[in-house]
């Protein structure tokens, strides 16, 4: 046990929502007590398949912001939408701070806007609610499902349970289709104790991805929280607990509901939305994980993952050892190409930061800002390099924060108080100065997530920490400090919520759509390319190489800056790992010229004006003198190890496609989220036994027959790494896919499918 967590192991029963056991009582099989998990109750009331074991899931309601919103809205107009079906939330968070991309956001806004009006959704405009928090505010329900173009679509501590998913994913709800998935395993995450003074939600969550992340434990599977813990903490506590456990890799959560539930339902006026969720009598959990939350104590993730979690006591005494670990993290996901120097940030036995910040959807709720500003009442957070900023995570919030003098708190220690963004947690708000060190309470600290440039020699990092201990280095001037350090005393404030300050801004269409409204596309707004279907072979040049044990999407495709040209495919496509591997993109167009002329019609060996691929034709044509540009596509694709860490977005398959991407190919998908944007943009999800690997960067691979394969669910398909010598025969795997899921592949992708399906 460590940090007061313990993994079982293996399987057990929950008795009466209390005590664990190995046996169930009178022989009931784990086959009958999954049936008892809240987690079974909720699924199988949104399932609309016969099959318990295979889900064809509709939910209750969706929701996306303003970097996705246009691309989900765009696709199903392509495949013949004439009305939001269900509850469509278009929330304005992420490029909202119109400074960065100037009008191409607020175009964005607009056609945010006239969507929710044509098509009958709700349109809430910018600096009024980080989407997470809106839908806690206003969607949740015991027992409903939400899902929603975000990863940290997480709901779970409202008795909601929601999902963050790709934009296609949202796309298909509209059209009146259903999310399919193999019933998840359930871990129980069984809770005693209370916490102690200074620890926050964070620091439990920090805890837990230590965890659990790097063993898998939850990995595409439910986090249900149970036990008599849960009695100990308060609603906004769970909340801070649950959106985080996106960073597990988990499919999704949900916890046991109470009175401090039902009172969060009552003051937000919706006390009918709650019900009571527990286990049955008798439920069985394919693991549990249990957390003595007295244990736990003031966390800090160093860069550049949750993960990479420790106590600040164990930071502070192992300050040279980990800081130097964290330099050489540094060195290898940034090849050597910048230099962080975090030692020199150690002075007098003190670790001192540059900057704090609490945001967004993890830090910007109400009992963490007010903890924050009790530490902080009095304070001075001086006038040297340190700064800080909050962020609320909606105006409800703020205003409640105005009316009880939190807001005062902080103005007068110097704190610098923003509007309800998104932007510090992704890059778009708060870059620090180079070689900058900041502490923040939002959701993640990946490589240039904060918005450092290492293309331009800038580097800086983030390490996570709870919003009482950031208050607490704050008053300390910028030395680190556990807010268990602290003498002070953080009170209880009761919320009110003010539904009018949403009632006078927040466009409600009531499910009514108005067909007559015009869209309104600005200039950057642009329609979806044409997309191929899958060719009876294919030929792919590997146009990345990345042997990182873990690749995330904000290297895929970086947050920040380029969220101004999401509305753009081929825009925004520009910058596919621009950070990770400068020259992908130019690599990957010119494949996909060849690509383009191949399509014309013409002779696949008269096309090529590239000598290797020449070479690897002329050396196919040997063995396989069929192949011709009718049958035959030309495709590039990248290897990663472990690719799709991190975000939903969807551009970190799409970016790939509409450069001519036909497949990655990885040794296995870090999240089911990034596998299905492959898949839903016709995009082969390769796998590959870890190993050396048959080909390297700049080779070509030639998969004959693979439109069959996919057709008749091979499941293994023969390729070959074209070299100099011949060909060298080795297999991929594509994993398990729906039949939904091969047509989709077939078709080119999800737009494709749904065309043909209409025809």
């Amino acid at each position: 046990m460590l940090n007061g967590i313990n993994i079982r192991g293996n399987g057990a029963y929950l008795l009466n929502g209390q005590d664990i056991a190995g046996d169930a009582p009178s022989g009931v099989s784990p086959a009958e007590a999954k049936k008892g998990t809240i987690s079974y109750q909720i699924l199988s009331s949104h399932n609309s398949s016969d099959d318990d074991e295979h889900l064809n899931i509709k939910f209750d309601c969706i929701t996306s912001h303003d970097i996705t919103y246009v691309g989900i809205i765009q696709t199903a107009r392509a495949s013949g939408l004439k009305k939001f079906p269900l509850p469509y939330v278009l929330t304005n968070c992420h490029n909202s701070l119109c400074a960065v991309g100037g009008t191409i956001n607020e175009d964005d806004h607009v056609f945010g806007l006239t969507a929710a009006k044509k098509y009958g959704g709700i349109y809430v405009p910018p600096h009024q609610a980080v989407i997470h928090q809106y839908a806690r505010e206003m969607l949740s329900s015991c027992g409903r499902m939400i899902l929603g173009s975000d990863s940290h679509t997480r709901y779970g501590a409202l008795g909601t349970m929601a999902m963050g998913e790709g934009g296609p994913e949202l796309v298909k709800q509209l059209l009146n289709q259903t999310y399919d998935i193999d019933y998840p395993e359930v871990v129980a995450i069984y809770l005693t104790g209370e916490p102690a003074f200074g620890v926050g939600p964070q620091d439990v969550a920090l805890a837990l991805i230590k965890e659990l992340f790097p063993k898998g434990i939850v990995k595409n599977k439910v986090m249900e929280f149970v036990g008599p813990g849960v009695a100990k903490l308060s609603a906004d506590f769970r909340i801070g607990i649950d959106v985080m456990t996106t960073e597990t890799t988990c499919l999704s959560s949900i916890w046991q509901t109470d009175d401090a539930i039902r009172e969060f339902y009552f003051i937000h006026g919706r006390e009918q939305d709650y019900k009571e969720l527990k286990p049955a009598d008798t439920a069985y959990y394919d693991e549990v994980v249990t957390v003595d939350l007295g244990q736990i104590k003031p966390m800090i993730a160093l860069p550049f993952h949750p993960s990479h979690a420790y106590t600040i006591e164990d930071f502070k005494a192992n300050m040279g050892e980990l800081l130097n670990e964290t330099e050489e993290r540094a060195k290898e996901a940034f090849g050597g190409r910048v230099s962080l120097d975090l030692n020199k940030k150690v002075k007098n036995g003190n670790f001192y930061v540059d900057q704090a910040v609490i945001a967004g959807c993890a830090g910007g709720g109400f009992e963490n800002l007010c903890a924050a500003a009790d530490i902080l009442k009095d304070a001075d957070i001086g006038s040297s390099e340190f700064t800080m900023s909050v962020y609320p995570a909606s105006m409800p919030i703020y205003a409640q924060l105005v009316r009880n003098g939190s807001i005062s708190h902080f103005i007068d220690a110097g704190v610098v108080v923003k509007t309800c963004f998104c932007g510090p947690c992704f890059g778009a708000g708060d870059t620090p100065a180079n070689n900058g060190f900041s502490i923040r309470h939002s959701t993640r600290n990946f490589p240039n997530r904060e918005g450092s440039k290492v293309q331009n020699g800038q580097i800086a990092s983030v390490a996570l920490m709870d919003a009482r201990s950031i208050a607490a280095t704050a008053a300390n001037k910028g030395v680190l400090t556990a807010a268990s350090e602290m003498d002070v005393k953080i009170n209880q404030y009761k919320y009110f919520f003010d539904r009018a300050i949403y009632r006078k801004r927040v466009f409600d269409s009531k499910g009514e759509a108005a067909p007559e409204t015009e869209l309104v596309l600005g200039p950057n707004i642009k329609d979806w390319p044409q997309m191929s279907a899958l060719t009876e072979n294919l030929l792919l040049r590997v146009v990345s190489e990345i042997h990182d044990p873990v690749t995330t999407t904000d290297e895929l495709i970086p947050s920040g800056e380029t969220s101004s040209y999401r509305s753009n495919p081929l825009g925004l496509a520009e910058f596919t790992l621009s950070r990770k591997d400068p020259e992908y993109v130019g690599r990957a167009k010119a494949v996909k010229a060849m690509e383009d002329a191949r399509k014309e019609g013409e002779s696949v060996l008269q096309i090529v004006a590239d000598d290797a691929l020449k070479a690897a034709l002329n050396t196919l044509k040997n063995t396989y003198p069929e192949i011709s540009a009718e049958n035959t596509g030309i495709g590039s694709t990248i290897f990663a190890v472990k690719p799709g860490d991190g975000s939903a977005r969807e551009q970190a398959a799409s970016c790939q496609k509409v450069l001519g991407g036909w497949a990655n190919i990885a040794n296995e998908y870090a999240t089911k989220r990034y596998r299905s944007n492959l898949i839903n943009w016709g995009m082969l999800p390769f796998i590959i036994p870890d190993g050396e690997l048959p080909f390297k960067n700049l080779d070509h691979i030639f998969i004959p027959g693979i439109r069959k394969a996919v057709e008749e669910k091979s499941g293994s398909i023969k390729a070959f790494a074209v070299t100099e010598n011949g060909l060298k025969e080795f297999t991929l795997g594509l994993g398990e896919l729906t039949d939904t899921e091969r047509q989709i592949i077939l078709d080119g992708c999800l737009i494709n499918y749904n065309a043909r399906s209409i025809a």
